[in-house]
């Protein structure tokens, strides 16, 4: 019963939530460091406007890392509840040696290597302790999603969508301060790519390893090109 004296039902509990709190802007990862090469493409003015950003998001998300990033999670989460702990420390030697450039590197293992001592600290699990206890050096970012989700016997599918969404909206979020969008153009075109993402996720959730590819080359160039870049506001 509310102040008003009206009988109010409790709303259904989310099983999910943690999501929203390890994946939003808030969560001690340092996504908000990270361009994903898109400083570049501003700075090349491949990037100029929202219809630009859209088709640069839309070609990552279908061709590029993000796609392998989710097919990866997928990959880790099976491998947690599987407790397959030595494919899980191939898992993550593989999505470590998919980062093309020196800054991808960077972005996966350093916001994976937070996010597992946040987890560690704050959300402990069984999973996110021997996925530490087995890896000896760095860890990828979507694998440590992957693990942490499963520990915590979160869906993979609504794990999959949060993750990729997370994704786009760290990268518009990044584009706007570049300024080449304002704040409504980049709400926007979060919401023009929800379908995209709800299809690459449904693609990582029946996907194998053998499914990995990509072929988004100007992506790749540009987190290549932001490495020499003079004047920089992001670290990838």
């Amino acid at each position: 019963m509310n102040a008003t004296g009206i009988e109010v039902s409790a709303a259904p509990a989310l099983r999910e939530l943690p999501l929203l709190i390890w994946l939003s802007p808030s969560f001690p990862v340092g996504a908000f460091a990270y361009s994903h090469g898109l400083e570049w493409a501003h700075e090349a003015q491949d990037i100029v406007d929202a219809e630009s950003l859209f088709a640069w998001l839309e070609d990552i998300l279908d061709l590029g890392a993000p796609r392998n990033d989710a097919i990866m999670l997928a990959a880790s989460w099976r491998a947690t509840q599987a407790q397959d702990h030595l494919g899980l420390a191939g898992i993550n030697d593989l999505a470590l040696a998919l980062a093309g450039s020196r800054e991808r590197y960077l972005e996966t293992s350093a916001q994976g290597n937070a996010f597992v001592a946040a987890l560690r600290s704050a959300w402990p699990c069984a999973g996110i302790d021997a996925l530490a206890a087995s890896v000896v050096a760095d860890i990828a970012y979507p694998v440590a999603v992957g693990v942490a989700a499963a520990g915590h016997r979160l869906a993979l599918a609504a794990t999959l969508e949060a993750f990729v969404v997370s994704v786009v909206v760290n990268l518009v979020s990044a584009a706007v301060r570049l300024g080449s969008i304002g704040q409504t153009d980049a709400q926007k075109t979060i919401a023009r790519l929800v379908p995209c993402c709800r299809a690459v996720a449904a693609l990582a959730a029946s996907s194998t390893l053998g499914d990995l590819a990509a072929a988004a080359w100007r992506s790749e160039l540009s987190a290549l090109n932001h490495e020499t870049q003079y004047s920089r506001l992001f670290r990838s």
